[in-house]
């Protein structure tokens, strides 16, 4: 009875530890460069308005300060630079 019992066990647990299809997870769908291209513009928009707004209060016009901040920003973050030429 063991002999036939344990052989048993272990091709009934076959399926469950080899890997089959039937518990795989799904693929995940690709992810839309739409979206990270309008999370870099949001990001770049609210990080220029800060830094424009900090420039601001030392003193430097509000248009030379917006100047200012895209320059900076466009030299930290390279991710956007290509996207906009």
């Amino acid at each position: 009875m063991k002999k036939v019992l344990i052989p048993a066990i272990l091709v009934a647990s076959l399926p469950f530890v080899s890997g089959c299809g039937m518990f795989s997870k799904k693929a995940r769908a690709k992810e839309s460069t739409a979206i990270a291209g309008e999370v870099e513009a949001t990001f770049r928009q609210r990080w220029v308005e800060k830094r424009s707004g900090e420039l601001a209060a030392q003193g430097l016009a509000a248009d030379a300060a917006r100047a200012q901040a895209g320059r900076e920003f466009d030299e930290r973050y390279q991710f956007g630079l290509k996207n906009r030429r």
